[in-house]
């Protein structure tokens, strides 16, 4: 880090945090804070849509998931489309038409108080969470490649959120997405053309992807129906379809961005923007990761990315052990540099040459040996160190091969993204404390008292976040860590609005005891079948939640409901 790339990260957030504090100071009522007036025009809740969705952890986590496992991780978002469409026809409708400023006070004017608060409820512990981990992610990373102090990064990124947030509520977070947006997406072009610069002078981009899928980089599609796989079209287009119809359908810190829109229409619009361009967008996040890994086969690589785990090693008796394998990956990236170069000029001679191909696979085996040999050693030496190096790869290429200013740049992609997600978390969390659980238990107040409500809240869950941020910890992947805590609850929740949206004649009770028992089952199926044995991809909990829920709503209603009709059903 340069003086000129402090002053580009330091002046980017300072602007971003400065001009959503001057633009949207001073919510004269609960509607401004929450729903921004509902003047919000459709290119602004599709960035803010993108954005929400975009933490750094998607910056951080996909180049790295990419760089180990390929294009395959595109399969995750395939169902997300066509929950847009479904969304847009019957979501946006019935929620403007009620007039709400939550997705779950719907629930309670549908169903009764206790559906309403039970969905608040997981709503609340699953984007707590969630919001924690937006902050943690780009945290514990600086903090280990810049040798910044953990608790003081996850303080710094939630202080910068809180500030805006508060004093804006919903309007902040919209108008400061938009620059954000803008200055991740430009970071990301620059630092791609930059990888394809770096790459040998004779290699074409073609080229390059050659490399790629001649190790298994660019297997884009996997129609296999192999339940334990991750990642395939079904599970993509299925579980994937219920996670993103979940997500923007009934998490409110989603279901805000587009209640703030003018009309039905520009949040439509603004949703439609999303999934046009949402898949276009990872597929080039990957593709990123991908061209990263290509670099590599030319440029010296560390047996771990992750600098804490050299840190420990060097302090261990296990220095001389690990030094030995790092000989031998320099000498192995050696030959990968010169079969690598013998390979293009081949292809350059419109030749793909099958023996070379299986040689980059065997060189390419040989590394992934080394690093698992890597990894023991690490284990060896410190048995609470994270070996799954995933999360730095990308960072590490910023740091080590970007030129000046633009590295600067790169953190405030990672900065903005946090700020982005977190504080479209921290209003979600807010809003729906204030409304559907404090405004619905305490005595009528005036507009002022539920503002000033509504603040504390984000204050409050602002700390809360940090504080999870605080006592985080890496799992596999980041990436897949926040998809799995809202594959555990969103299936459930999706269920119950599904429920709510469609089969008008299920009652409340019958919704409420069959939430309960599928939350119940979904906790069970993911410590025994994905947690224990990974039997199972956590895609599809969203699937078996929100179709348990809605099977089970629908046996206990006409078991042992049947003929009972609530007064809330006949009022609708």
């Amino acid at each position: 880090m340069q003086l000129f790339d402090w002053i580009v990260l330091i002046v980017t957030l300072l602007f971003i945090v400065g001009y959503g504090s001057w633009k949207t100071k001073g919510s004269k009522n609960v509607e401004d804070f929450i729903l921004g007036n509902n003047e919000t025009p459709w290119y602004t809740v599709g960035l803010s849509v993108m954005a929400t969705q975009a933490s750094a952890i998607t910056f951080l986590s996909t180049p790295g998931q990419a760089y180990h496992d390929g294009m395959g991780f595109v399969q995750f978002y395939f169902g997300l489309p066509i929950a847009m469409i479904v969304i847009c026809l019957t979501f946006i409708p019935l929620y403007h038409k009620s007039k709400v400023y939550t997705a779950y006070e719907f629930l309670e004017r549908r169903f009764d108080v206790k559906t309403r608060s039970l969905a608040a409820i997981l709503f609340l512990v699953q984007r707590g969470l969630g919001t924690g981990l937006t902050i943690y992610a780009p945290a514990i990373i600086l903090s280990a490649l810049l040798g910044w102090n953990l608790t003081v990064m996850n303080i710094i990124i939630g202080v910068l959120v809180i500030i805006y947030t508060f004093s804006g509520g919903t309007k902040a977070v919209n108008v400061t997405q938009k620059q954000q947006m803008f200055v991740i997406m430009s970071g990301m072009f620059i630092t791609f053309f930059l990888i394809l610069h770096y790459l040998p002078n004779d290699m074409t981009f073609t080229s390059a992807l050659h490399i790629a899928g001649a190790n298994d980089k660019m297997n884009i599609v996997d129609f296999s129906f192999n339940p334990e796989e991750k990642y395939t079209f079904w599970s993509g287009i299925t579980g994937g379809f219920f996670l993103a119809l979940a997500y923007f359908g009934t998490d409110q810190s989603q279901v805000g961005r587009y209640l703030s829109g003018k009309s039905v229409r520009e949040s439509q619009m603004g949703l439609i923007m999303n999934g046009l361009l949402k898949v276009p967008m990872q597929f080039f996040i990957l593709l990123t990761g991908v061209m990263v890994f290509v670099f590599f086969q030319f440029n010296p690589v560390p047996l771990n990315f992750n600098p804490n785990n050299k840190i420990a090693i060097e302090k261990s008796a296990f220095k001389g052990e690990y030094q030995a394998l790092e000989k031998k990956l320099e000498k192995l990236s050696e030959d990968k540099k010169v079969i690598n170069l013998l390979y293009i000029d081949q292809l350059n001679q419109d030749y793909d040459n099958p023996i070379l191909r299986k040689e980059l696979v065997a060189l390419s085996n040989k590394e992934k040996d080394l690093r698992d040999k890597a990894k023991e050693i690490i284990s060896r030496a410190d048995s609470n160190s994270e070996t799954n190096d995933k999360d730095y790869v990308f960072f590490h290429f910023i740091l080590h091969y970007l030129p000046k200013g633009l590295i600067g740049l790169l953190l405030a992609v990672i900065l903005s993204a946090a700020m982005s997600s977190t504080a479209s978390g921290l209003t979600a969390l807010a809003s729906t404390t204030a409304i559907d659980i404090y405004k619905r238990n305490v005595s009528e107040k005036s507009e002022k008292h539920y503002l000033n409500a509504t603040k504390f809240f984000t204050l409050f869950w602002g700390v809360v976040a940090i504080l999870f941020a605080c006592v985080g910890t890496l799992f596999e992947n980041l990436i897949q860590l926040v998809n799995i805590i809202g594959s555990i609850f969103y299936g459930t929740v999706l269920g119950i609005f599904l429920v709510g949206f469609y089969l008008r004649k299920v009652q409340a009770k019958p919704m409420f005891i069959s939430a309960i028992i599928s939350q119940l089952t979904i906790f069970v199926i993911y410590y025994f079948m994905i947690y224990s044995q990974e039997k199972l991809g956590y895609l599809w909990l969203n699937f078996i939640g929100a179709i348990l829920t809605i099977v089970l709503a629908l046996l206990l209603q006409f078991l042992f409901f049947k003929g009972k009709i609530d007064s809330e059903i006949l009022e609708s």
